[in-house]
């Protein structure tokens, strides 16, 4: 409620939903009516005969107008019925709109309340997800590992960076480490839970043919032992022992494997022990962590 002031009209506006899209309506329209004292009192997610007769009664009493936006052709005609049993003004901003386009397109609404909301909502999570993953890539930070719904280990090229993209663009915060041998381990990676780190390992012939390959797209074939297969053997191992050691610790062996795949074998398992993130993916079903 912005104001109590008698003196003023007042609106009350009226949701199924959260009420943004009346109150945006509104404003927009109230340019034209500058020069009116009004107050507004928003009431969402009124979903219920009860509610909407309760609003009526105080619509009533005080000579407020009713704008509103409701979903279910049902509930709107029972405003409508109230409302005029009780001698109040109302405006109905969806509904006419809905019965238009449903005419155009030959198609009936889903008549589902507060789409919009969680439709904004999912984008907004999603873009929250792909700021955090691009932040945490390659282990450039290793703050707030704790929000991350999921943590990738892996020497380099076992496709960390591009699965936590992939992932990301589903609703996954993911950050991704690199394991390198003779370095020490960050400490930050054993302060989460361990049911969030995903360990990747590969075929030792098959990442020295990939790294191989990434040197040639840089012009850099002499690239010391970077590709080098002995180099490559001792890395990995080095990288199993460590997965090893930490039974908690999930390992998928990426050899061969296409992204998408890798993917869907990770959000199985992620699933399954609840500890999926708020974005839906596929049909698996939302949850938190336990």
């Amino acid at each position: 409620m912005i104001s109590n002031d008698s003196n003023k009209s007042r609106i009350l506006i009226i949701s199924d939903g959260t009420g943004e899209t009346a109150k945006m309506m509104l404003n927009a329209a109230m340019v034209q009516f500058a020069d009116q004292d009004v107050s507004y009192m928003r009431y969402k997610n009124i979903r219920t005969k009860e509610q909407i007769e309760a609003l009526c009664e105080q619509a009533n009493r005080s000579n407020d107008l009713i704008v509103y936006t409701i979903v279910s052709p049902k509930l709107r005609a029972y405003l409508r019925k109230s409302a005029n049993e009780k001698s109040v003004p109302i405006v109905d901003l969806l509904g006419p709109l809905l019965i238009g386009l449903a005419h155009y397109f030959r198609y009936k609404p889903k008549l589902i309340a507060g789409l919009l909301h969680n439709v904004n909502e999912r984008y907004f999570e999603r873009i929250d997800a792909i700021e955090y993953t691009v932040a945490h890539d390659d282990g450039k930070d290793l703050r707030d590992l704790n929000k991350a719904d999921l943590l990738l280990l892996g020497i380099s090229r076992t496709s960390k960076t591009p699965l936590s993209m992939y992932l990301s663009h589903y609703g996954w915060k993911v950050a991704n480490i690199p394991i390198i041998k003779d370095f020490k381990i960050p400490k930050e990676i054993f302060e989460i839970n361990p049911k969030k780190v995903i360990c990747l390992t590969i075929d030792p012939e098959n990442l020295a043919t990939i790294r191989r390959s990434r040197l040639k797209r840089l012009g850099q074939e002499q690239g010391g032992n970077y590709a080098d297969i002995k180099k490559v053997n001792e890395e990995i191992e080095y990288a199993n022992e460590l997965f090893k050691k930490n039974k908690q610790w999930t390992v998928f062996n990426v050899t061969a494997k296409a992204l998408e795949e890798t993917a869907t074998d990770i959000q199985k398992i992620m699933a399954a022990r609840k500890l999926t993130p708020i974005q839906i993916i596929g049909n698996v079903q939302k949850s938190k962590e336990d």
